[in-house]
C-alpha cells in the first residue's frame, strides 16, 4: 500500500465500504459521500451472475484529505438501517497477508460492536480494518480482529489494552498468528475436541457452558453439515 503521508495516511483516496445492506446502490453512496467532498467514482461489488450486491463497495475521492474526512465522519453511520464499516482500501496484498500489525482480541463483551472496537483501538494508530466476528444472526462470537498500518501501533495496543475491561468483560489482546504459522502440538498433547450428536438448539454459548467446567476453553465453534446436523 502506498503510504507516507501525515500520520501514516495512505497516499491514495480510495475507501472500502463494507457491511452494506443488499439494496444500497452507487447512487445512494454517492449522495452520502459526495457531501464530504468531490467523489471520483463509486462501485458496489456484485455477483457476476445474479448481479446481487456482495455487501461491500469502493468510494474513490479526488483528494486524500476528503477521503480521510469521510472515514472520520461516516464510519459506522447507518445506511438503510445498517452501520457501514469504512476503511482504507488495501491495495497491497502482501501487507494484508503478512499478518504484520494484526491484533487478535478475545473475551469481548457481546455488546461490543465494530464501532466500539474501533473507538478503543484507534487511539494507537491508523487502522486498516477492524471487525468483531459474528454468527449468521449477527450476534458477536466474542472475538475480533484489528489490523494496524504499522507493527509499532499493534504492539502498543497489545501493551495498553490487554487485560483491560471493555464493557462487562476483561479482554485478552495478542498478536494474530496465521494458521500456517501456529505451533503444532505433539501427538500426545492435542487439545481439540470434535463434538456431534448434541441438541440442535445448542449454540456457541451452550457449548462453552457445558465444557468450561473441565478446563479453560481457548476457542469454540458450532457449525452445520449439508444435512443440517450440528457439530462443534
Amino acid at each position: 500500500m502506498a503510504s507516507g503521508g501525515p500520520g501514516g495516511i495512505p497516499q491514495f483516496a480510495s475507501l472500502y465500504v463494507g457491511d452494506l445492506h443488499a439494496d444500497v446502490t452507487e447512487a445512494m453512496l454517492y449522495e452520502i459521500f459526495n457531501s464530504v467532498g468531490p467523489v471520483a467514482s463509486i462501485r458496489v461489488c456484485r455477483d457476476t451472475v445474479t448481479r446481487k450486491s456482495l455487501g461491500y463497495g469502493y468510494v474513490n475521492f479526488h483528494s486524500v484529505a476528503d477521503a480521510e474526512r469521510a472515514l472520520d465522519t461516516l464510519n459506522y453511520s447507518s445506511i438503510k438501517g445498517r452501520a457501514c464499516r469504512i476503511m482504507w482500501s488495501q491495495r497491497d496484498p502482501s501487507l494484508r497477508k503478512s499478518g504484520l500489525g494484526n491484533v487478535f482480541v478475545k473475551h469481548l463483551d457481546t455488546n461490543i460492536d465494530n464501532k466500539a472496537l474501533y473507538d478503543t483501538f484507534s487511539l494507537f494508530g491508523n487502522i486498516l480494518s477492524c471487525k468483531v466476528t459474528s454468527d449468521a444472526s449477527g450476534k458477536s462470537r466474542g472475538y475480533g480482529f484489528v489490523h494496524y498500518e504499522t507493527e509499532e501501533a499493534a504492539k502498543q495496543a497489545i501493551e495498553r489494552v490487554n487485560g483491560m475491561q471493555i464493557g462487562e468483560k476483561t479482554v485478552e489482546v495478542t498478536g494474530f498468528t496465521k494458521r500456517g504459522d501456529r505451533a503444532r502440538p505433539s501427538n500426545t498433547t492435542y487439545t481439540n475436541l470434535y463434538v456431534k450428536n448434541f441438541p440442535s438448539e445448542w449454540e456457541d454459548a451452550k457449548i462453552e457452558e457445558v465444557f468450561v467446567a473441565h478446563g479453560t476453553i481457548t476457542s469454540k465453534h458450532v457449525a452445520k453439515d449439508k444435512k443440517g446436523r450440528k457439530w462443534g
